[in-house]
């Protein structure tokens, strides 16, 4: 690491009160010379609201492998810089993956600043089990796509977490529907934060249902939060013969590869042979 290097702040900001942001995040825009911004003018609401003035440089989805390297040589001559994104911790589907990778190779520190996540923030008030979760971010846009890819995590035990827009949430919510059964438990947080903020829980059935009630709730920045499969459920349906495949070829092979051997052998889905390989060494 070169100690002349500057320091890449990786700083969270609000989802949409302005008051979660934290002092320390205050402190260190305050210090660096400069921010790195998804979108310099929704950001520089932020810091006027503050009374910080700070020169900006726009990093985005469409321009961050090309001009990473524009920041990466800031920092190596020594200039501090805080990567921010419109709202919520950057890199969380969000620009900064690029940049922050170029500066882990580079020996350029990086700090990060914990702080809002519209993710974690609906998670801990779903009342779904928080332990074990996959964050998969946005679902695909058009339907077909969509659909196979909730058909690769129909069978997972584990909560799911995506987020999704205004105009995406009624196909989504009906595509889930159409994969996972109508009786699979969601919990939908929209405008966390905000004046309208809501959060609802329901069967995808029941869900769908309220959502169409009033157009109002088809509004806002949403993130859903799904139930995992049941463990009995991803069970059940599994031979005793697979069951032993599985245990004797996962005792030689990666549980993934052994699943997926089995998985070919009798017919079942890889990913619940995998789920179950998971719950048995729980």
């Amino acid at each position: 690491m070169n100690d002349l290097s500057g320091i890449l702040y990786i700083v969270a900001t609000p989802i949409g009160n302005l008051q979660d942001i934290t002092q320390r995040a205050l402190n260190i825009f305050l210090q660096v010379d400069l921010i790195a911004a998804e979108d310099t003018r929704h950001s520089g609401l932020l810091l006027s609201h503050y009374g910080i003035k700070k020169p900006f440089f726009a990093l985005h989805d469409h321009n961050e492998q090309e001009k990473a390297h524009v920041l990466v040589e800031k920092l190596k001559q020594g200039s501090n810089i805080a990567l921010i994104s419109d709202a919520g911790t950057p890199l969380i589907s969000d620009p900064g993956f690029h940049l922050v990778r170029r500066c882990r190779e580079a020996g350029i520190r990086v700090v990060p600043l914990p702080g809002a996540c519209a993710a974690i923030s609906a998670l801990c008030a779903s009342g779904i089990a928080s332990d074990r979760f996959c964050f998969e971010g946005f679902l695909p846009a058009k339907s077909k796509a969509r659909k196979d890819k909730l058909e690769d995590l129909a069978e997972e035990a584990r909560t799911l977490i995506f987020y999704e827009s205004t105009h995406r949430i009624s196909d989504a919510l009906a595509d889930m529907q159409a994969v996972l059964g109508d009786d699979r438990y969601v919990v939908l947080a929209r405008e966390l934060s905000k004046t309208w903020e809501t959060i609802v829980g329901d069967t995808l059935k029941n869900l769908r249902q309220w959502l169409a009630e009033d157009p109002n709730r088809t509004k806002g920045e949403m993130v859903l939060i799904v139930e995992g499969k049941a463990k009995s459920e991803c069970n059940d349906d599994i031979s005793p013969q697979a069951v032993k495949a599985l245990k004797l070829i996962a005792k030689e092979l990666p549980l993934k590869k052994a699943a997926a051997i089995v998985a070919e052998l009798y017919g079942y889905k890889k990913n619940a042979l995998y789920q179950f390989g998971l719950a048995q060494s729980d």
